[in-house]
């Protein structure tokens, strides 16, 4: 009887920190990320396919991070961390980027393609838009974690005139918020080139909880610093 007592009173306890303890290995390994492309960064100087992406995007915001479709059904182990980082995904060393938004304490590592295992632990650009700091309209997602500061969780706080700084091997620029507002999520217009000009177009779910839109932060590229090799 007291076996069975302690397996319920078990069962319970892994219940309520099951949360916790995923949340800080996602912690554990956007760290990572961010650490691996930040030194990449620095130790280097079709229409149908853009609404299938856009499309693939729209429905994994729609899973938010809690449904993600390759989520780990188990929290790691500390015995089992090393084989789940060496699972989990690596910035490619040429499309290496970082997104710091000073206003909402962001900082956050960037990878290629907007894929379940990418938005699990990063942001996103989507492949098939401009790249980051080149002439188009370039585009970044992020699921909006429930906890305050993860993730993409402050988008909402961004107004006209506030700075997003993109870094890459290729240099680092800085772009000014234009205009923040919400559409639907079959909405693909918000990716369209905008007279050649560079663009940046962050994405994100509206509102945080059951989410039925979609946060879209629009920014024009103010300047551009090229990196010089020592």
């Amino acid at each position: 009887m007291k076996k069975l007592s302690y397996l319920i009173i078990f069962a319970g306890v892994t219940l309520i920190l099951y949360p916790y303890v995923r949340e800080k290995y996602d912690d554990w390994v956007q760290n990572r990320l961010l650490t691996e492309a930040e030194r990449s960064v620095e130790g280097n100087g079709g229409g149908d396919r853009l609404q299938s992406e856009y499309d693939r995007l729209s429905h994994l915001l729609e899973l938010g991070l809690d449904g993600s479709e390759d989520r780990e059904s188990e929290p790691p182990s500390a015995s089992s961390e090393g084989e789940s980082a060496a699972n989990s995904p690596k910035p490619n060393h040429n499309d290496a980027a970082v997104i710091a938004i000073d206003k909402i304490d962001l900082k956050l590592p960037v990878l290629e393609g907007a894929t379940a295992k990418n938005m699990r632990f990063a942001a996103a650009h989507l492949t098939e838009t401009a790249k980051l700091g080149e002439p188009g309209n370039a585009a970044i997602a992020a699921h909006r974690a429930r906890t305050k500061g993860r993730l993409f969780n402050r988008l909402n706080e961004l107004k006209a005139g506030d700075a997003i700084k993109i870094s890459t091997n290729g240099g680092e620029w800085e772009y000014i918020v234009e205009k923040t507002f919400r559409v639907k999520p079959t909405d693909v217009s918000v990716l369209e080139d905008k007279n050649g000009e560079s663009w940046l177009t962050l994405i994100t779910c509206d509102p945080l909880v059951n989410p039925t839109h979609r946060l879209i932060v629009q920014a024009k590229l103010a300047e551009r610093k090229t990196k010089v090799s020592s």
